[in-house]
């Protein structure tokens, strides 16, 4: 990755930590659920409205890092409009480029690249995903905590 592409990196996560989208309830989500990273504190509650199978309206609260609250905001902007079978698959590309093999390096996640830096550094890894990891829960059980110990 080159210094540039680092830098605009970096400007992402830090707009998005400063100024959070979607940073709001939702008070007639029909899916919720918390995240919890015990590791670090980081806490937060992922409300979601889906309706047709599409992600009509998705918002976030809670505490945490800069690396979380950035990639919650990124993650409510990217899953907004999607089907739940997108944002599934979203889901495992986001957390294999960021935990597993590394793969996705095409391009495709856009803005979530930001986040391809945080590889190097395994305890912030759970700081990126557990906004994700919440809104799996959301969708799949809802009203469920998800961990990500």
């Amino acid at each position: 990755m080159t210094v540039d592409l680092r830098s605009l990196y970096q400007e992402i996560i830090v707009d998005h930590n400063r100024r959070p989208r979607n940073f709001r309830e939702i008070p007639d989500a029909d899916r919720t659920a918390n995240g919890d990273n015990p590791l670090c504190g980081d806490r937060l509650t992922v409300y979601v409205k889906v309706q047709g199978g599409v992600i009509r309206d998705i918002g976030f609260v809670g505490n945490g890092c800069a690396i979380s609250t950035a990639s919650a905001s990124l993650m409510t902007e990217a899953l907004l409009g999607k089907t739940e079978q997108e944002a599934a698959a979203l889901f495992e590309k986001f957390h294999d480029r960021i935990a597993g093999t590394g793969r996705g390096t095409d391009g495709s996640l856009g803005k979530l690249e930001a986040f391809a830096g945080v590889r190097e550094f395994p305890a912030r890894v759970k700081c990126a995903t557990l906004a994700w990891h919440t809104a799996r829960t959301a969708l799949n059980t809802p009203g469920r905590t998800a961990s990500t110990e």
